[in-house]
């Protein structure tokens, strides 16, 4: 794509679209590197406290507040009001990272069009949690793309892909992080070489194999539903996935059974494969829920299963702070107790 517009950062008009954190830093990265950003459109402020009666603003509304930016947060992106204001901005080009979907009459606004950053090597993990879905999975690489948006979610054409590791050890909020940290620098190189209509995209379906892309995996948004740590499904190894994908947010979790048959919600945030020789197996085929027996060693809480024993080193009960699980043993009742399954 060829800028007809306007070949310098300064000149270029650009709308930023964003919400959490992860965006904050994109959205940093533009501001200093001297980009001309004319608006932020970012999410209604949220009811928060006790009462719901304090509204809190997101992450990037502060940011763009504190920096003198204009800020639309439309409650329905097809209001014809929002679309007025939008348009008033004259944006040249639209940058999106972590917001909403957009209806094309939004994305298709700006002459140079609208690119998104996507926490992931697409075509790989399309949709809601990419960097969760990836780790969960146990892939020892994932990374950052930018890519123009087009009528279904994640399909547009490729920009830049930027590819990172993933260590054993790291949970999703380690890739995060760092994905963050990689991905805002991906966000100005991209708006930079749009400037110098420098750019050559490519379609997703022409990325092979070589490219990272073999069968193609989700990336479904995070529900309590498909949180909860499903003992019969799992292998140690797949289960420390599981959990180090979830955290620190939401967070796996399981329910904790004692014996005279009281439920307690216990979230898991990290845990070990601390014995990879044990002969134990598969709770059930995950056909139907199972009670799982736990075993405590020493200051360890331990589950034997297929491949391994699973040790939860950071947990916590529902109503209670987080804790280690030595310090959770030393005033725990478990004789008995089991963790089961709910659905």
């Amino acid at each position: 794509m060829e800028n007809n517009n306007s070949d310098s950062l300064t000149d270029m008009r650009i709308v930023f679209m964003g919400t959490p954190d992860f965006a904050v830093e994109s959205l940093r990265r533009l501001v200093e590197a001297g980009c001309n950003v004319v608006g932020v459109v970012t999410m209604p402020d949220k009811a928060i406290g006790r009462h719901h009666d304090t509204l809190q603003p997101s992450p990037v509304k502060q940011y763009a507040v504190a920096n003198g930016i204009p800020v639309l947060q439309p409650e329905r992106l097809r209001d014809e009001t929002f679309l007025a204001q939008l348009r008033d901005l004259r944006a040249d080009l639209q940058v999106v990272v972590a917001f909403r979907m957009l209806p094309e009459v939004v994305w298709a606004m700006p002459p140079l069009g609208t690119f998104n950053l996507h926490a992931a090597l697409l075509p790989q993990y399309r949709g809601a949690a990419p960097i969760n879905w990836a780790v969960i999975n146990g892939d020892s690489q994932t990374g950052v793309t930018t890519f123009f948006l087009d009528h279904d979610i994640d399909t547009g054409r490729i920009i830049h892909r930027v590819p990172v590791e993933i260590g054993l050890r790291d949970t999703a909020g380690d890739i995060h992080d760092r994905l963050m940290d990689i991905g805002a620098d991906l966000v100005v190189k991209t708006v930079r070489d749009i400037a110098a209509g420098s750019i050559a995209t490519m379609a997703q379906d022409e990325l092979t194999d070589a490219d990272g892309c073999g069968p193609l995996r989700p990336a479904p948004k995070l529900f309590r539903e498909n949180t909860e740590l499903m003992w019969s499904r799992h292998t140690a190894m797949s289960a420390y996935n599981f959990v180090r994908g979830l955290s620190p947010y939401p967070a796996a979790w399981t329910t904790l059974r004692s014996a005279d048959g009281r439920q307690t919600q216990l979230k898991i945030f990290f845990a070990e494969v601390a014995d990879t020789n044990t002969d134990g197996t598969r709770h059930t085929d995950g056909a139907v829920p199972c009670d799982v027996p736990l075993r405590i060693d020493g200051g360890r809480l331990l589950v034997d299963m297929a491949g391994g024993t699973l040790s939860l080193t950071d947990i916590q009960l529902a109503g209670k702070r987080r804790m280690k699980a030595a310090e959770f043993l030393r005033g725990a009742h478990l004789d008995g107790a089991v963790f089961t399954e709910t659905h």
